[in-house]
């Protein structure tokens, strides 16, 4: 039996061997792309640090708010008032001054008891004894005195403190993203009270072979291809961050890539894509 086989000509075989080449090139390119999510720069759900009434709410929801400015004031009304009479005790230098003035004048009158009775012995050394303890007495109780006002100048701090634990203060520039607790209603400490999103600054985060992040520097550019729908379609970004370890699991390395979102065009959560091979320019 004669079995006849069947060469493919030679125009047919090269153009399977450019297809070949070409899937194979698609198949690097495509292994070159990686892609992750996107962060905004800060995410901050804040809580309150004690337990407390809310008695005003100085923001409202989608509000832009800079940092130290306060947003939601519990009730602080016993705070206030201690705060003040601390603020008093420490204010009060009356008996401090009185002791300085009495110290001063001892000090006096013992030098010239001593000046007298080194001349013509006039008084007696009981009197220079006596003025001597009186003096060291007087000068005790001034540094006294001095060590009570530092203490009392801790005493309101401390209660200054414990007021403005009463205030929900901004600790960055953002938007108000989550408002929970309404005038009237308490806050308890832990509880999520608000969340604070800073959007300006966006953050690529994405995992890759450690065989390709060799190839990434800190402070190289890269341009983002952002998904469909986005604002803009691409954004030049900047390496942040090249993780020194690996995932044992996954031999996967954590890369992250900033870039300036100040228009607030591309909202975080979406996906971004990165070409790992590709210089970083923007076209």
């Amino acid at each position: 039996m004669n079995t006849t086989i069947f060469l493919p000509s030679r125009p047919l075989a090269l153009s399977l061997t450019c297809l070949a080449l070409l899937l194979a090139a698609s198949i690097e390119i495509q292994a070159r792309t990686f892609s992750g999510l996107i962060y905004p720069l800060h995410d901050i759900t804040l809580s309150a640090g004690v337990t407390g009434l809310v008695t005003h709410r100085g923001v409202q929801l989608g509000q832009s708010v800079k940092a130290d400015q306060v947003l939601i004031q519990l009730d602080d009304s016993l705070q206030v008032i201690e705060s003040n009479r601390r603020k008093v005790i420490f204010e009060d230098k009356s008996e401090i001054y009185a002791a300085r003035e009495r110290t001063r004048i001892l000090t006096t009158l013992l030098k010239d008891a001593q000046a007298v009775f080194a001349s013509t012995g006039s008084i007696s050394k009981d009197e220079i004894l006596r003025l001597e303890a009186e003096q060291v007495a007087a000068s005790a109780r001034l540094e006294q005195l001095i060590e009570q006002k530092k203490r009392e100048l801790l005493d309101f701090e401390a209660a200054e403190r414990e007021r403005m634990l009463r205030r929900i203060t901004a600790p960055v520039d953002g938007i108000v993203t989550k408002l929970a607790p309404q005038v009237g209603e308490w806050a308890k400490p832990g509880d999520p009270v608000i969340s604070l999103v800073d959007a300006s600054t966006a953050i690529l985060r994405l995992a890759i072979p450690h065989g390709e992040a060799n190839t990434l520097k800190v402070g190289a550019n890269k341009a983002i291809k952002l998904e469909a729908g986005s604002a803009v379609a691409q954004v030049m970004g900047r390496v942040n961050f090249v993780s020194p370890v690996a995932d044992p699991a996954s031999g996967l390395v954590q890369i992250e890539i900033t870039f300036s979102n100040t228009k607030y065009g591309i909202k975080p959560g979406i996906k971004g894509m990165v070409d790992i091979s590709a210089v970083g320019t923007l076209k």
